[in-house]
């Protein structure tokens, strides 16, 4: 995070030593004195662009967007290089932030991305077509990896439908930052970055249920999960999609299949024979008929979404204890 100048000349010892304490700071959380000495330090040597760098990353650790905005711009203006500067980034993230397209438009540019030309009637990109990805939610918290769309470099829509505890729902918006901490791969051999979440930009006004299902076998489960989808909210086996990790495998590469029957992952640290959160494993069995599921949909229509389940095939269907929990 130690950023040091290496164009027009060597940073006065008072910089590095100002620099060097004020991330001590910040890694103790101790924001406000951090910010008193890289102020200081941009006094210092207000020709360095990481001088500037530096305070437009601490202001986005506080989530001041402004103050981000205006000291990374300070920071571009000084640079010496055209594209690729870490600089462009973190101006993209406040401009997406403060939903200031414009400068976010120009500063993926800077950075050497290509922006299409369509936008949104606010000005807002569309169309960067980034792909799948996944979120840490709450990553100094009770922190979960969800997955989600890409809207552009700083912006992640949640697909997943995640636990109550991180306190998001399925279709919210939140900012991430740009340097991934962690991957996922599939069977297929693709990777997929893991970023950290900053904030929540957009919420979503679809609350989370929890709901315990009978279904007698994978078709059943699926089923629900179509029919979820198909009226537009989502449906999302727990029991199956939910694995406790460490923080250290969570920031690794990690398989996103989970294990099943008698395989035991190395990684997952839940308990077997235990469905739903503090677990994705059974104890020998290739499927368990009672399921803990997370259902995004309106209160106005969870239930009779169940209740249309279950009509579709009476005797291999069943829920109970529906529940409101986020």
């Amino acid at each position: 995070m130690r950023i040091f100048g290496k164009g027009r000349h060597r940073p006065s010892a008072s910089w590095r030593q100002a620099t060097d304490r004020a991330f001590t700071l910040i890694g103790d959380g101790r924001y406000e004195d951090a910010g008193a000495l890289l102020t200081r330090a941009a006094d210092l040597e207000p020709w360095l662009s990481e001088s500037w760098f530096n305070l437009a990353l601490l202001h986005k650790f506080r989530h001041d967007w402004e103050q981000a905005r205006a000291a990374g711009l300070r920071a571009v203006a000084l640079l010496d290089r055209e594209t690729g500067a870490p600089d462009w980034w973190n101006v993209g993230i406040a401009a997406t932030a403060l939903q200031d397209w414009p400068l976010a438009r120009r500063a993926w540019q800077a950075y050497g991305l290509r922006v299409p030309g369509a936008a949104a009637a606010n000005g807002e990109p569309v169309g960067m077509e980034l792909g799948s990805a996944a979120v840490r939610l709450s990553p100094e918290g009770e922190a979960e990896v969800v997955w989600g769309r890409r809207l552009d470099p700083a912006r992640i829509e949640v697909l997943s439908i995640p636990l109550p505890s991180s306190g998001r729902r399925w279709g919210e918006v939140v900012l991430h930052d740009g340097v991934p901490h962690g991957e996922r791969s599939t069977a297929a051999g693709h990777s997929y970055p893991v970023f950290d979440e900053i904030e929540l930009w957009a919420p979503s006004p679809v609350p989370t249920w929890v709901v315990l299902l009978e279904a007698a076998t994978e078709a059943d489960r699926d089923a629900l999960e179509q029919l979820a989808a198909d009226a537009g909210f989502a449906a999302e086996d727990w029991s199956s999609s939910v694995r406790l990790l460490c923080r250290m495998c969570s920031e690794s590469r990690m398989p996103s299949d989970e294990g099943d029957g008698e395989h035991l992952d190395p990684h997952d640290h839940s308990e077997p024979g235990h469905p739903g959160p503090l677990g994705h494993r059974t104890d020998g069995q290739l499927w368990v008929p009672e399921r803990e599921c997370g259902v995004a949909a309106p209160a106005s229509l969870v239930k009779g979404l169940l209740d249309g389940w279950v009509a579709d095939s009476p005797d291999s269907r069943d829920w109970r204890d529906l529940e409101e929990v986020c």
